[in-house]
């Protein structure tokens, strides 16, 4: 069931990637850059999608992106070679819920609007901790449902057209779901009331 479910997300993103960016603005420059500014030697980014991250990672990082998107990747591979960039990138067709990585890789592991649109968040979330080394941080912008009883209500009901439209769910409980998933937040900033925020996760080791 959920590799069914994966592939037709797959295929959503992989229809809509031409257009993605200009879907993407939602997510500020200023919040990337505020996230990203850190983050140091091996990193992971978990769903790059069409790359918008890139031109704001510091000099000193070497990135690995994934995405279970190629329509996504061949975006971020376009973006990456406009681009003069100061680091080294390894762009990889992968899905978040299976990596292909060793446990304790990276030092970083970033994601942006992402656990929205993996099938079973709470498994993609365990699979991060697991590549995440023990002394590691796991860093997030997510958007999920609102804390409000009326507008997370009404994110409900919208849900339905965005899932069919995109694949993304706007009503996940990303919060709970990190701690199913036996992780810690160390810390939490609310950027656009309860709906955006910025996570910084402890790995569970």
């Amino acid at each position: 069931m959920r590799q069914k479910s994966t592939s037709k997300i797959k295929n959503r993103y992989n229809r809509i990637s031409g257009v993605y960016d200009s879907m993407d603005k939602m997510i500020k420059d200023s919040w990337r850059q505020d996230l990203l500014k850190n983050v140091s030697g091996k990193v992971l980014e978990v769903g790059i999608g069409t790359g918008a991250n890139l031109p704001f990672y510091p000099p000193e990082v070497h990135l690995t992106g994934i995405d279970f998107s190629p329509g996504m990747l061949k975006k971020a591979e376009e973006k990456m070679a406009a681009l003069d960039l100061p680091y080294q990138v390894s762009l990889i067709e992968m899905n978040a819920q299976e990596m292909d990585f060793p446990d304790n890789t990276f030092d970083y592991v970033v994601a942006t609007c992402v656990f929205c649109s993996v099938p079973d968040p709470v498994k993609g979330l365990q699979e991060i901790s697991r590549v995440c080394k023990p002394d590691g941080k796991i860093i997030m912008l997510e958007h999920m449902r609102s804390e409000n009883a009326v507008v997370g209500k009404m994110m409900d009901i919208i849900n339905p057209v965005t899932v069919n439209t995109w694949g993304a769910n706007i009503n996940r409980r990303t919060l709970e779901n990190i701690n199913k998933a036996g992780l810690s937040i160390e810390e939490k900033e609310d950027l656009v009331f309860t709906i955006f925020r910025k996570l910084k996760i402890k790995p569970n080791k």
